[in-house]
């Protein structure tokens, strides 16, 4: 099927469109349904599958439209916060990530675009409530393992809005306004205000306490559903933003028993790189052929339309539409030939290349370079830097629409062995240094500490928090993680410099302001009109005004 598409300067320029026109989710006003829980056989366990099956595959956003390219799920705020900084890039003339790219008024709070988190989020919440307000009811032991996984998610979607909507990072403010918390004892009130950062954590963490009891023992069926060492990951997760280093260190040491770290056959496997589980996946996603986000709109409001660029059949933006996703050059370029995770970018070098010889150049990267290439031309714009990290399923690349019928990782055992290596160094660095040595030397072999200090841009941390940084920006790139570490770290962003890959008009720096903050104020979500109007307790954060022109070049 044909798409109608909006130019790059039309999606940037569009009209807003209003939250009162869109049908709306209100976390104050969440309806319990107990009786009807306890008249129905069954329920509690399927309400509990539910939690994790109901992030991927549905338009969670608005489930009678199925034109939403970016009503993807879970992994919609993966792409809406990594573009919002500098390490991936947005260069599609049809990519509809240009909303968070572009940083400016279109994500405030009278803007459709500001419901979607908002709507995904508290309604994800709102299930793990009514959940556990059955379990605490009538607290039978076979609701244990429901009631575990629903302690476990509530805490992981807390830990994403916090970070998303706090004014300002922990590390520079425990006090600073985040959230309304809602849960399933939360009162309805016209007046919920948004909970300090510090309150919101010892929430998150006294719902993983609970979750760590009620989990023990349990046997998960698959990876799609969280047990004991995805709390204790979590766990790991949240000191770390808090800066306890000791727990930090270890429950994300405990979260790493049984797996191991992807190998590079894993990593670049070019038949089930990153789209199928490996020994190091904790908790992940998976697609399935019946999704309506696969199954409606061309497939194209799937994570394999925006991540997946090997794709023999007509759809997907992508691999046909002019909508791929780029690493940041300056990135790439600190990332040394000898460390086997670059070969998951397409060397910019080859965008100086004719045809022909693009097309035996890519072939080091795909077993079906034609269609990288043909990407690019629908793009206008060189493959460099376009990621192959993201493969379509195994044997599928041409099958409609199976080849995106992938699974997505949301927490592997790399990124616990990164905490651990950043938790113990904050504690003793060179205890620090060396787990991270060891990490870096599984992904390059030449790797030596200090290796990649070209790529940090401004000295808001130690050397050792930037290296450890550096690897988190490499291995866990397009996961979700960036606007959390840029936050958490107090990180400037740097878009201009000589040979940058970002969209002209939006290279923006902000290395050199002063104060206490580096990092800009659009990477503070704003919450949606509809709350402030309904809620007289709950602030807001300012509305971005992006810079009005590209900065001056930075020099590394």
């Amino acid at each position: 099927m044909k798409k109608i598409f909006i130019s790059f300067l039309a999606v940037a320029l569009v009209a807003p469109l209003f939250t009162s026109c869109i049908e709306e989710y209100d976390p104050k006003n969440g309806s319990l349904t107990e009786e009807q829980a306890k008249n129905s056989p069954g329920y509690f366990d399927s309400a509990a599958e539910a939690i994790t099956a109901n992030l991927i595959g549905q338009f969670s956003y608005i489930g009678y439209d199925d034109n939403n390219p970016w009503d993807i799920g879970y992994p919609t705020f993966f792409l809406a916060r990594d573009v919002m900084g500098q390490d991936m890039v947005t260069p599609g003339k049809n990519n509809w990530w240009i909303w968070w790219y572009s940083c400016d008024a279109g994500l405030g709070p009278n803007f459709a675009v500001c419901q979607i988190p908002w709507t995904n989020y508290y309604s994800w919440i709102d299930a793990c409530n009514k959940l556990l307000t059955i379990y605490k009811s009538d607290p039978k032991e076979d609701y244990n393992t429901g009631a575990g996984i629903a302690y476990t998610m509530r805490a992981m979607f807390y830990q994403d809005i916090v970070r998303m909507y706090a004014a300002k990072p922990y590390a520079l403010n425990p006090e600073a306004e985040t959230v309304p918390m809602v849960t399933e004892d939360t009162e309805i009130s016209d007046s919920n205000p948004r909970i300090s950062f510090k309150g919101a954590y010892e929430q998150i963490i006294e719902d993983l306490n609970k979750a760590e009891e009620l989990l023990e023992g349990f046997q998960r069926p698959n990876f799609t559903v969280p047990d004991v060492s995805v709390v204790y990951g979590l766990k790991a997760r949240a000191y770390l933003e808090i800066q306890d280093w000791a727990n930090a260190e270890k429950y994300a040491k405990m979260a790493q028993e049984g797996y191991e770290m992807m190998s590079e056959e894993e990593y670049l496997s070019r038949d089930n790189g990153f789209n199928t589980p490996t020994s190091s996946w904790m908790l992940g996603m998976q697609y399935h052929l019946t999704d309506p986000n696969i199954r409606d709109n061309d497939g194209d409001s799937s994570w394999g339309s925006w991540m997946i660029l090997e794709n023999g059949f007509e759809c997907g933006y992508a691999a046909n539409y002019g909508g791929p996703l780029a690493i940041d050059r300056h990135l790439y370029e600190t990332i040394p030939a000898s460390d086997f995770r670059k070969k998951m970018f397409v060397d910019f070098a080859i965008d100086e290349m004719e045809s022909g010889d693009a097309v035996e150049a890519l072939k080091a990267y795909s077993d079906h370079p034609e269609q990288i290439l043909a990407s690019a031309d629908a793009d206008d714009y060189g493959p460099g830097g376009f990621e192959l990290k993201f493969r379509p399923a195994a044997g599928k690349y041409a099958v409609k629409y199976e080849a995106w019928v992938v699974a997505v990782p949301l927490m592997r055992v790399e990124e616990m062995k990164l905490i651990e290596a950043e938790a113990a160094g904050m504690q003793n660095e060179a205890r620090g240094i060396q787990l991270l040595t060891a990490f870096a030397q599984t992904r390059d072999p030449q790797d030596y500490y200090g290796s990649h200090q070209d790529a940090y841009g401004n000295g808001t941390t130690s050397k050792f928090q930037n290296e450890v940084w550096w690897q988190r920006r490499v291995e866990l790139w397009g996961e979700g993680f960036a606007t959390f570490d840029m936050k958490r770290l107090n990180k400037a962003i740097i878009r201009n410099y000589e040979g940058s890959n970002h969209v002209e008009g939006y290279r923006w720096n902000f290395a050199n302001q002063g104060g206490d903050r580096k990092y800009p104020d659009w990477m503070n979500f704003c919450i949606v009109q509809t709350e402030t109007n309904y809620n007289k307790g709950c602030t807001n954060n300012a509305t971005p005004v992006a810079p009005t022109g590209d900065s001056e070049l930075f020099v590394w």
